[in-house]
């Protein structure tokens, strides 16, 4: 997909977002238990969780909704609820899970009404609203909007004021495939300009080729923490090879048989290589695939070990 001409220009610093041993408590529950967590320009870390792990929590803390108990939380700068702090929220783009928008008014005036709360030009409204791909519908009421068309509204006024710092919770939800292609799309062009980038969602197959680093959130705790191949290795789950022969052959040593002209090996990733060149010196090799677990596949991995594990 090609990349549109950007409407971004976001300045870069070193650390956009620093949690340090954070804890907060709501009466018995501990929503979160001794979390660090650092966001670097550029970055798209994705927050990854069950219902009630402390995704929300997280998220309410960086926007200074709520204060935490234990720990340091430093956003651009600044500690979240002080009053040093409204500067800085300017520069912080939110896209809740649950969009609520009124429907009386078009896209474009929801879009103004949006600039002024957030205290910033209306001028670059309308470049927005074209840039998630509702520019025609900007004189329509919101009401007669689909889900999806609220979603992308949602989003233009997410993006308002050059953020430094965007925050998506669940922010595909609604959005056909056509439409999540321009949304992964808009997160290059912010990442490619120094925006750090937390997004939390249950979707994570879409986000394997998007996200430079993985947080798991376990009741409150991080239990995990890196890239995507980082935590394949941690998994320790297997790779596997499959190779399709030009001829069928009988049974290969080494090689399970899935049918009369493919076979197949599961080895660590550690032993990619290894298996890989192996495959090559089979007879008649016509083609040879790898499937490295998914992102889905190690989440539920590292639950089910949790879960023993207690």
């Amino acid at each position: 997909m090609s990349v549109r001409p950007s409407i971004f220009n976001v300045a870069t610093g070193e650390t956009v977002v620093q949690i340090e041993h954070v804890g907060k408590t709501y009466g018995r529950l501990r929503a979160l238990d001794d979390v660090s967590l650092a966001l670097a320009p550029g970055s798209c870390t994705v927050l990854v969780g069950h219902n009630g792990a402390g995704k929300s929590t997280l998220i309410k803390l960086l926007l200074g909704l709520i204060e935490p108990d234990a720990g340091r939380v430093q956003v651009l700068g600044c500690t979240p609820t002080s009053r040093a702090a409204a500067q800085a929220r300017r520069a912080i783009g939110y896209l809740p899970e649950t969009v609520a928008l009124y429907p009386a008014l078009t896209g474009a005036e929801t879009l103004a009404f949006y600039a002024r709360l957030k205290g910033v030009s209306t001028a670059g409204n309308a470049a927005l609203l074209e840039r998630v791909g509702i520019g025609d519908a900007a004189g329509r009421r919101v009401g007669g909007y689909s889900k999806g068309m609220r979603q992308r509204l949602a989003l233009a006024q997410a993006l308002l004021g050059e953020p430094r710092l965007m925050l998506l919770d669940e922010p595909t939800s609604g959005l056909d495939p056509a439409s999540r292609g321009l949304f992964y799309e808009i997160v290059e062009e912010l990442r490619a300009r120094g925006v750090a980038i937390l997004l939390s969602t249950h979707a994570l197959a879409e986000l394997e080729r998007h996200a430079d680093r993985v947080v798991v959130l376990r009741h409150g705790h991080k239990i995990a923490d890196g890239t995507l191949a980082e935590l394949q290795r941690h998994s320790a789950l297997p790779v596997r090879v499959r190779v399709t022969l030009d001829a069928a052959a009988g049974e290969q040593t080494g090689w399970q048989r899935i049918d009369a002209y493919r076979h197949e090996r599961c080895c660590t990733a550690a032993d990619k290589l290894a298996t890989l060149q192996a495959a090559q010196c089979l007879p008649g090799v016509t083609d040879i695939e790898v499937f490295s677990p998914s992102l889905d596949e190690i989440y539920a991995h590292m639950l089910s070990r949790e879960e023993k594990a207690v």
